[in-house]
């Protein structure tokens, strides 16, 4: 047993905790990272305190001065955080005492740790969701500008990762930018529902005490105050979007790592990864490996089990606060790093990374990738149903194949054979820059329709 009882909650306990009890108790070696958070919220409660007569003006103002003196010996690095204190509240509430005294034990005044903590981890969760849009924007920019400079370079899309049918550089890129805007969309919209102030709900059923919510939720950028006091302590569904949308970002972002893996690969050629961005080998010196993508694609998983294990956490608890919810902060903490850390990573691969627009050329042409545009010209110049002009192009298809050529390589005279109509001008469709250049329907590949959806991103993200 330790020899003291713990300062802030001791009156009822005559002994202190186990060793492993305080260990297992004890938050302060990952929520030391809401100090700034913390210290914030205490600032707009001791203010609104003094604005509203239950704090005396002269208390207040130790208290701010106070605290700043906290923050900055935090921000410099010699404060020195104690286990026995558990978490960032008491810690900091403990220094505060030191420094100035009675005032600090008024504080606490009109509050709980359970408001407070909710309080903290709703602003750090903000601002995480700030630092995060910013990343994403410029990942976002770095696509455009990719689209922007490939808007009619020619590409294999594929189905089931066959060649299906022509696209164009632009046209893959900007399906990434359709991905990630919708994202940013579940983060604004994410950011604007968490935006409600728990300070002052106490520790679940308000307090006695006149404070004023509105007040303190203004000061601290909230757009108002939990409305049910229970909700405002035992709420962490801000927690739980906020990996949600973390979850679908993520991946987003490792199905375009894997692109980048297989694009990079010999076999593909599709792209080159800047030096910035991959490793070499110990043994193989020709080796260029895209260790970058492999990293942020394995680092995805991380996210993903930060949602399901906080979900687990939260599904079972009745209200209102349960230490169960101790458990919220790592996760989201983790999950939050590597996402910032994934969306850095691909935003500097994307915007480095040069196409190799031969290449992309040669694999767009292969694989019968115009057979669509057969069909398609048999059933626009031919008027065959599309039924008997897809097997008419099934059956040429088959014919290049075993004669080991493309579509465009057949003579006019093999395609008669399988259709007596076909003229010279269903050549016209069967190069790729044609077949992209026709796909003029709304979203569609071709390089106008690129060019005017580049140009409505460089304005959006402008």
């Amino acid at each position: 047993m330790t020899d003291t009882s713990n300062a802030m909650w001791g009156g009822r306990f005559a002994g202190g905790l186990d060793q492993i009890m305080e260990a297992i108790n004890a938050s302060i070696g990952f929520d030391q990272r809401m100090a700034a958070q913390d210290i914030a919220g205490s600032r707009a409660h001791a203010a609104m305190l003094a604005a509203t007569g239950i704090l005396t003006d002269n208390d207040a103002e130790a208290i701010r001065k106070g605290l700043l003196t906290v923050l900055s010996e935090i921000e410099a690095g010699t404060f020195e955080f104690s286990t026995a204190l558990e978490d960032i509240h008491m810690n900091v509430e403990s220094r505060l005492t030191a420094l100035i005294g009675e005032p600090a034990k008024r504080l606490h005044t009109g509050r709980s740790r359970n408001d407070q903590v909710a309080t903290d981890f709703r602003l750090w969760v903000r601002d995480q969701y700030d630092e995060t849009e910013g990343v994403l924007e410029a990942l976002m920019k770095a696509l455009v500008a990719q689209a922007d400079a490939g808007a009619d370079w020619v590409m294999p899309g594929f189905t089931h990762l066959q060649t299906a049918q022509p696209v164009t550089w632009g046209h893959h890129m900007l399906a990434y930018v359709e991905m990630f805007s919708r994202d940013l969309s579940r983060l604004r919209d994410g950011r604007r529902r968490m935006n409600q102030s728990p300070l002052g709900a106490a520790a679940l059923a308000g307090t006695s005490f006149p404070i004023d919510r509105h007040m303190t939720a203004e000061a601290l950028g909230f757009d108002a105050p939990c409305a049910n006091s229970l909700d405002a302590v035992s709420d962490r569904d801000f927690a739980l979007e906020f990996l949600s949308f973390a979850s679908i970002c993520a991946m987003h972002l490792s199905r375009l790592a894997e692109e980048l893996v297989i694009w990079s690969s010999a076999q593909f050629r599709f792209v080159t990864l800047s030096d910035r961005w991959t490793t070499g080998s110990s043994i193989m010196p020709q080796k260029k490996n895209p260790d970058a993508a492999e990293l942020l694609r394995a680092k995805i998983g991380r996210i993903f089990g930060a949602q399901v294990a906080l979900t687990i956490v939260m599904k079972g608890l009745p209200l209102t606060y349960s230490k169960d919810m101790q458990e919220d902060k790592e996760q989201v903490f983790d999950a939050a790093d590597n996402l910032l850390l994934a969306l850095r990573a691909m935003g500097g691969m994307v915007a480095d990374m040069e196409a190799n627009r031969e290449s992309l050329r040669r694999a767009a042409a292969s694989g019968f990738s115009t057979a669509t545009d057969l069909a398609d010209w048999l059933v626009r110049e031919l008027g065959l149903p599309f039924r008997e002009a897809h097997h008419v192009t099934g059956a040429l298809v088959a014919l290049a194949e075993g004669k080991g050529c493309d579509l465009p390589d057949l003579s006019l005279e093999e395609m008669q054979a399988e259709h007596s109509g076909i003229t010279e001008g269903v050549f016209d469709v069967l190069g790729v820059e044609n077949s992209v250049a026709s796909r003029m329907s709304f979203g569609g590949t071709a390089p106008a329709r690129v060019r005017e959806q580049v140009k409505l991103w460089q304005e959006a993200l402008s």
